[in-house]
């Protein structure tokens, strides 16, 4: 059977975790984006960080290696829809939480008004009412890739698909 895998945080806390600006930009965005806690944003904040990381260190390649790299990173950042085409290195480290934040399937359902609220949406989701690209997704975390943006609709199956279902004759 194997040994169970090893529980790990994808987060980190921050060293000053009081601190009076953090608290109020954290609280926020934690209202804008409809986190339920800020575990969620901190998760995303750690994989900007990564992001981030791996663009400093292209600097530090050789010239040849580091062309292969920037493209290798800039294309797979065009794909989850953050950089345009032909994106320098430079526009990779101004990436910031929102860019990420904007990418949730939460925020994309509430933004494509699907939902009257970005809340409704989260529980839309969690309760199998929203499909992308003919799947139900239930985690309002996912983050979409650009051409799954599109793709986002009500579930057919779901009572929400109902024309007469008050959330779409109340518009």
């Amino acid at each position: 059977m194997g040994d169970p895998r090893r529980m790990r945080k994808k987060y980190e806390s921050p060293k000053k975790p009081w601190e009076r600006t953090l608290l109020e930009t954290e609280l926020r965005l934690l209202g804008e984006y409809g986190l339920k806690n800020k575990r969620e944003l901190r998760s995303l904040e750690a994989t900007l960080r990564s992001m981030r990381k791996v663009a400093r260190s292209i600097f530090a390649l050789p010239e040849e290696e580091r062309i292969k790299k920037t493209a290798e990173l800039s294309a797979k950042l065009k794909r989850m829809g953050l950089i345009g085409e032909g994106a320098t290195i430079d526009q990779v480290l101004e990436l910031s939480t929102k860019n990420l934040l904007e990418r949730r399937l939460q925020t994309v359902v509430y933004r494509r008004g699907l939902a009257n609220s970005i809340y409704q949406a989260r529980q839309f989701i969690t309760h199998g009412h929203v499909m992308v690209d003919e799947r139900v997704i239930k985690k309002p975390g996912k983050l979409l890739r650009a051409h799954e943006e599109n793709l986002v609709k009500i579930n057919p199956k779901s009572s929400l698909a109902d024309p007469g279902h008050p959330l779409w004759s109340s518009r």
